[in-house]
């Protein structure tokens, strides 16, 4: 199977992404299973999860206080602000899987977990994405895949799709899987594949939180409908 762990949609604030584009550009890569990664937010993961033809893995980008930490196989949207640790025992008690985006980034020093937090938090720690696609310095990939080496983390793969021309761009092979415990088994036995995409993209980002910023009434409005099939 081939899954790509980090994508957002229109419910992130920085994207554009309505579910039918992002099924669609999934399918069209041969894509089996996608993680629907929200900024702070589980809506469209579960709306698509629902009716989509792949295999949706249910999964939240949280902001915390140090830094972002996803949630994978979630059951109750987590708020932002919470510390790291806060953070990491919340997925945890709802059975969820830990997951370290973009660490090491350098061009994302807002975003990236701090070198602190990662090592308080590493013993709730599941998996490290050794390759995310948005990622500006391949040096951030070795460090990251250094961390997972290290600590026998399972390693993570995702696009980080803000729109569906990026979805499919980094993902793992693995096999198939059933729940949360199976998942991280079959992680454990995957291939990570890819290669980044061109910095343009953060261009696609920045002009969908303009949009949002300039038209907040009208995307308020429309943000559950322009998402439905």
């Amino acid at each position: 199977m081939k899954a790509d762990l980090h994508i957002h949609t229109a419910y992130s604030p920085d994207s554009l992404s309505t579910l039918p584009q992002i099924e669609r550009a999934a399918i069209r890569r041969g894509l089996d299973v996608l993680a629907i990664t929200d900024h702070n937010a589980m809506g469209a993961a579960l709306l698509l999860a629902r009716w989509s033809q792949l295999r949706i893995i249910v999964g939240e980008e949280i902001s915390t206080t140090q830094g972002e930490i996803i949630g994978l196989f979630m059951q109750e949207e987590l708020p932002a602000g919470l510390s790291p640790l806060d953070t990491v025992r919340a997925i945890k008690a709802q059975g969820g899987l830990v997951c370290i985006p973009h660490p090491c980034d350098q061009a994302r020093r807002s975003s990236a977990l701090s070198p602190q937090a990662l090592n308080e938090v590493l013993p709730w720690v599941d998996m490290i994405e050794v390759l995310n696609a948005r990622t500006t310095y391949r040096a951030d990939l070795v460090a990251a895949e250094a961390i997972a080496e290290r600590y026998g983390l399972a390693r993570s793969a995702g696009s980080d799709a803000h729109a569906p021309a990026e979805i499919g761009r980094a993902f793992v092979e693995l096999p198939a899987f059933d729940d949360a415990a199976s998942f991280l088994s079959a992680l454990s036995h995957g291939t990570v594949r890819g290669k980044l995409s061109s910095p343009l993209v953060h261009v696609s980002s920045t002009a969908a939180r303009i949009t949002k910023t300039m038209s907040v009434p009208t995307w308020a409005g429309q943000r559950y409908r322009s998402l439905l099939p």
